[in-house]
């Protein structure tokens, strides 16, 4: 699924944006930065106190030496290609680090083509993965004897600037770079803001409201486990009978759940809460946009990247992850992937400030949360919504 495409094709002309998205059988290596290039910010990256990030400087990096070589980067399409993130992240790096090349990868069946080939003996033929979020490092964990990834935050400059809230790795092996807020996006024409996950059980919201499958889809994921962290192990079963009673929609992904929203079969949807800084060319279309935070909360999503065990040029790849964690790489992200930077101290832009809402509270559940019991609340969940 890709979000971004899905919005231009609505004909949403405010900011293209990369969000999640799956995956095409690509390589790519010819990208520039679009426009503004590598000067779109005279941002100095100076950090707080004696928290040293060299990335931001043209000095260098933790290692020693000039970074060089080939950097290949697996990722999803859309992080790639004209006006994104992963583009820019190319032609910057590349001006800081003239001996050095990046290329993207883009596996056509996302981090199980490195789980494969890992359990073949294969050579994962990758330095680094952008676009990883903490239940697919849990599968990862689960399905390799060995390690995929290699621990890198003590060894990273930038990582102190990362906010808790979505710090989910305790084995620092996955440092997010950016992150969404799951929310109810929802029509203010025809239906008041819910203000708690009780609230969406009253009858005054009965049929009114759309999510998507926990299965395939991360904000459906991110919305089950959001209510699980409200609910309970023990409760959240019962809380999705009653929505589920009180006439919810599960569709598939986010893109048949937001089009649905859109064309109006219903006045809430689960999305982010970002949505706003596409539709703001009008009043209206911010009234049919409108951002819901249950219980004063928003489940954070990060994205996260992480150096492969077996990476040929781990130094590159150590580089090229302190690069993106620089002030000037986060605003850059967060405006691309209209998404919220990963790093304290960082304003994208006016608009985005004004029109990307953040939750009074993050929540969020770490890599320890669900190590030994996701597979089994997704499972238990949709049996229930199949039997409904």
């Amino acid at each position: 699924m890709n979000r971004r495409e899905f919005l231009r094709r609505g004909g949403i002309g405010a900011v293209g944006a990369t969000l999640l998205a799956g995956c095409s059988a690509t390589r790519t290596d010819s990208g520039s930065a679009n426009g503004s290039g590598d000067g779109t910010s005279s941002d100095p990256g100076k950090s707080n106190g004696s928290e040293r990030t060299p990335s931001d400087t043209a000095s260098g990096t933790t290692t020693t030496g000039t970074p060089s070589g080939t950097l290949t980067v697996a990722t999803y399409s859309s992080f790639t290609g004209e006006d994104t993130a992963g583009n820019w992240l190319k032609s910057a790096f590349e001006k800081r680090y003239p001996q050095a090349t990046v290329e993207f990868e883009t596996p056509k069946n996302g981090i199980d083509q490195y789980v494969g080939r890992t359990k073949q003996g294969a050579p994962i033929d990758a330095d680094c993965y952008m676009g990883l979020n903490t239940g697919e490092l849990v599968r990862v964990r689960r399905k390799l004897d060995e390690p995929l990834f290699a621990s890198v935050e003590d060894r990273l400059d930038g990582t102190g600037r990362i906010k808790n809230t979505i710090k989910v790795d305790p084995n620092g092996r996955a440092i997010p770079y950016d992150t969404g807020y799951i929310s109810i996006v929802y029509n203010g024409k025809e239906v008041e803001a819910p203000k708690t996950f009780e609230t969406l059980l009253k009858p005054h919201y009965a049929g009114k409201l759309i999510t998507e499958n926990a299965q395939q889809s991360d904000p459906g994921r991110a919305f089950l486990l959001w209510s699980i962290l409200q609910k309970g192990e023990n409760g959240y079963l019962d809380y999705w009978k009653n929505l589920l009673d009180n006439g919810v929609r599960v569709l598939s992904d986010w893109e048949p759940a937001y089009n649905a929203f859109t064309s109006g079969e219903a006045p809430m949807v689960v999305s982010y809460s970002t949505d706003q800084v596409y539709y703001h060319e009008s009043k209206s279309q911010l009234q049919r946009h409108q951002i819901g935070f249950l219980n004063d909360q928003g489940y954070a999503n990060p994205e996260l990247m992480a150096l492969f065990a077996d990476a040929n040029n781990p130094k590159l790849g150590r580089a090229f992850m302190e690069f993106v964690l620089t002030k000037r790489a986060q605003a850059q992200i967060a405006v691309k992937n209209v998404q919220f930077p990963a790093v304290t101290g960082v304003t994208p832009t006016k608009e985005f400030a004004k029109y990307a809402k953040e939750p009074p509270k993050s929540v969020t559940m770490s890599y320890d949360d669900l190590a030994g019991s996701v597979g089994t609340w997704i499972e238990d969940w949709a049996r229930l919504v199949a039997s409904n």
